[in-house]
């Protein structure tokens, strides 16, 4: 199998709103949901895409020969690249019922660990979703972040509890899903949290906590003082708000803020190829999440989908870093890509 099976393969199984595009652009799909698509006329997902491809890389081969280390250490995990899967929910809703929740996440965790990275999971309105999420992550001994929906506190709590026994590295909260019309009107309250409440909920669990869905600096400074140990610069794939940046412009100035804390930047929205993660660790993230495209890989090719779209990502990324001067991750700066306007 290669990767354009998977792909050909995905178009039978995804349905009628995801095409399984060659470039998961957000073109095809924009505003369509149920489907793949983003909130309003579907800008901000496009946009997403658009602004890395503004981000030139210059070119330097004068400089020591040598083999690419792209390997990654977050939270004292050894990771074989700098991406991640990220977490994706309702796909059969959304997707086709080829899969449900339970199943992909199944899918997708066990294929990440086995291939050198993790998969951030999702969560659902079914708690059947996260039981399985945990139980997934268990399996691969610990090899998984599960995100957990900005419910009330009582809710959060029982999620946790999952995320406990589930040995994770790290769990995460995807503050953005508070625009998700399934969160809004819910009694006992969701949605958007303060920095106390969100203080709270990051002291439930003793392991570091990531704050998915930060796209301002003063956002950013909010889940540092609430003690998040990382943050996803994240517009939720401009699902939940029309007209929002990209995600590719407002990350320098907010890894800029963070510059000399104890808080890592992860970034997400539009990142399409390893090209785009070299990119993106240029303007200074330590790692990257990639969602539609695994959604893509798994329909398409199951676990052996998921691991030919990581071994493309990966020699995406070791052929930039290559023609760009880097040999490490570390060696990579910001002098290697160039901003286009």
């Amino acid at each position: 199998m290669t990767y354009t099976d998977v792909l050909n393969q995905a178009r039978q199984r995804l349905g009628e709103t995801c095409k399984a595009c060659p470039i998961c652009n957000g073109v095809a799909c924009r505003n369509r949901i149920p489907g793949p698509g983003a909130k309003g006329v579907g800008d901000t997902a496009i946009r997403n895409y658009e602004k890395w491809a503004d981000i030139r890389l210059n070119m330097d081969t004068l400089c020591p020969g040598g083999g690419q280390d792209t390997t990654c250490e977050l939270f004292g995990r050894t990771f074989r690249y700098p991406f991640f899967a990220g977490p994706v929910g309702a796909v059969n809703l959304h997707y086709s019922e080829a899969y449900n929740d339970m199943t992909y996440n199944d899918v997708l965790v066990r294929a990440c660990a086995a291939n050198g990275i993790a998969a951030f999971t999702g969560d659902g309105t079914d708690p059947n979703v996260m039981e399985m999420a945990t139980r997934a992550i268990g399996a691969a001994d610990g090899c998984g972040v599960p995100t957990i929906k900005p419910w009330d506190i009582d809710t959060i709590r029982t999620k946790m509890d999952l995320a406990r026994a589930s040995n994770c590295f790290a769990v995460a909260m995807d503050v953005d899903a508070a625009g998700l019309p399934f969160l809004k009107n819910r009694n006992p309250p969701a949605g958007s949290k303060s920095v106390a409440e969100l203080r709270e909920i990051v002291g439930i669990l003793n392991r570091p906590f990531i704050v998915k869905g930060v796209m301002t600096v003063k956002g950013a400074l909010k889940a540092q003082e609430a003690g998040a140990a990382a943050i996803v610069v994240s517009n939720h794939g401009g699902r939940v708000l029309d007209q929002c940046p990209a995600t590719a412009e407002v990350l320098p100035e907010i890894v800029a803020a963070l510059r000399g804390s104890n808080t890592a930047v992860l970034v997400d929205g539009g990142i399409r190829t390893g090209t785009d993660v070299f990119k993106a660790l240029a303007l200074g993230a330590k790692g990257v999440l990639i969602a539609r495209p695994f959604v893509t890989a798994v329909y398409g090719g199951g676990e052996e989908g998921v691991r030919l779209y990581i071994e493309k990502i990966a020699g995406e990324l070791a052929d930039a870093m290559q023609m760009c001067g880097a040999h490490t991750l570390a060696e990579i700066t910001s002098d290697m890509v160039r901003i286009c306007k």
